[in-house]
């Protein structure tokens, strides 16, 4: 298991990244897991640092699992993390068009081998948002983002997590949406485990 985590969150004191981002490093770290970060507001990350963006690529394509920790702003994550999604998620390495007809191309997913799972906070209640809104933030991230990137993947959708109203909510519901975190890290460390263990039997 090679692990990358994305946050893009620019206040180190916020639950995305002092709750969720150190959550899932700690544990990963206690594993001896291989990691690597991106700490997108941390670092000197813009669209002409072509020097980092090919860096990120090269993580990308080192790593088997990928979490994303950002907040909700304005019905989308983060700026920088939009800009990530544009600058490094780029035609010929995440994605290809396959022509159908002369007109019509389909997009072919090239990291669908990647283990994603996804966190986003919301200052919002869920109610306005699943219902008045369609939940328009995680449809238009999986398919506008993820199904050209990871391809049509069912499980994108049940590992990609919501967390609702969270500057509102108590500690212990804060607890309690990092217990989620923490449940599915040790899910994707059972299962990268049994598939090396696989693997040896071979």
């Amino acid at each position: 298991m090679k692990a990358l985590i994305i946050v893009g969150h620019p206040k180190t004191d916020s639950f995305c990244y002092d709750g969720i981002f150190r959550t899932i490093k700690t544990i990963l770290e206690n594993k001896k897991v291989k990691i690597k970060t991106i700490e997108l507001y941390q670092e000197d990350f813009r669209r002409e640092n072509t020097d980092l963006v090919k860096t990120y690529k090269d993580y990308i394509s080192w790593s088997t699992h990928i979490y994303f920790v950002s907040p909700v702003w304005w019905f989308r994550c983060t700026p920088k993390l939009e800009v990530f999604f544009d600058e490094v998620f780029t035609p010929g390495f995440a994605y290809n068009f396959k022509p159908i007809t002369k007109t019509i191309g389909l997009p072919s997913a090239l990291l669908k081998d990647k283990i994603v799972r996804t966190y986003i906070t919301h200052g919002a209640p869920a109610l306005p948002v699943l219902t008045l809104y369609a939940n328009s933030v995680k449809l238009r991230l999986i398919m506008g983002v993820y199904s050209f990137v990871f391809g049509w993947n069912w499980k994108l959708w049940f590992r990609t997590r919501q967390f609702w109203s969270v500057p509102f909510v108590s500690r212990d519901k804060r607890v309690s949406y990092l217990e989620k975190v923490i449940k599915d890290i040790k899910d994707d460390l059972y299962h990268a485990k049994k598939k090396t263990k696989n693997k040896n039997n071979l």
